[in-house]
């Protein structure tokens, strides 16, 4: 990576950055639907200590606490990296973007660097509610948390490169996927529950999707103390499938954009 590579990498992330300086909502808005699922399922653990026993109570804190928490980290890195896509489109930048020196990697890049700012912003918050207010800490389960951030924030940005691809192609018509795409994969990413739980047909679809891995990790330290090198293996490997498969998809709809002309009047 050149110098004047690192310099428009930069150059895009600062022109997102200085979105929210002046602007107190944005900021806002990135920890609001953290925090409210933080509270949410807090409240909900709460309620199920007070009416399950002994090991059962305690391990229902740590996995669905430590469940919603690192499913928001899926969310923010998805959400991050397709919200800054689409506001170059809402403040038609996207043709000038198109025309400058910066290339479709380095927008990439640039997009993935400002994910990872919104998610520290929006996750860190809801964090610390965790740990004040239910007792509950994120890195109890060890330094192979950070393991499970990185998968989680490669299958985000897998999904992000997937909608923003779909927005290239389809128009305005495609931007409500933004916020309903990585939703859909909630039933297979097995969050709350075990993949065992899952019908024995549709084991196949989550065992092809990372998340599914590390939300299975999670719970083997979490419940047993251990760290499940296979999953992560797993997750890793998939998380690397996808977000290669993502890429190429995303390259090829912004050159056909291009050669359309379709990125001056995109949204529109």
């Amino acid at each position: 990576m050149t110098r004047a590579s690192l310099r428009r990498i930069y150059a895009l992330i600062y022109r997102h950055t200085a979105l929210y300086r002046h602007s107190w909502p944005r900021v806002v808005e990135l920890a609001y639907w953290p925090v409210l699922e933080m509270l949410v399922w807090g409240l909900t653990t709460k309620y199920l200590m007070a009416t399950a026993t002994g090991g059962v109570a305690a391990m229902g804190v740590g996995v669905l606490l430590g469940g919603a928490l690192l499913w928001e980290i899926t969310l923010r890195a998805q959400m991050g990296m397709t919200f800054s896509f689409m506001e170059e489109i809402w403040s038609r930048n996207l043709g000038h973007i198109s025309v400058s020196p910066l290339r479709p990697w380095e927008l990439v890049a640039g997009l993935m660097g400002m994910s990872v700012l919104r998610l520290c912003v929006g996750i860190t918050p809801a964090m610390l509610l965790a740990w004040l207010l239910y007792g509950f800490g994120i890195f109890s389960m060890g330094p192979v948390v950070v393991l499970f951030f990185v998968a989680l924030a490669l299958s985000g940005w897998a999904v992000a490169l997937g909608v923003t691809a779909l927005i290239l192609r389809h128009g305005a018509g495609a931007e409500a996927l933004a916020w309903s795409v990585v939703y859909g994969l909630t039933p297979f990413a097995c969050v709350f529950y075990p993949l065992e739980a899952l019908p024995w047909w549709v084991r196949p679809v989550a065992q092809a999707l990372p998340l599914a891995h590390v939300f299975e990790g999670m719970r083997a330290a979490l419940v047993h103390g251990s760290i499940a090198w296979g999953h992560i293996a797993a997750a890793f490997a998939l998380a690397g499938f996808w977000l290669g498969a993502m890429a190429l998809v995303f390259k090829a709809q912004f050159q056909g954009a291009r050669v359309r002309g379709a990125l001056l009047n995109i949204g529109e």
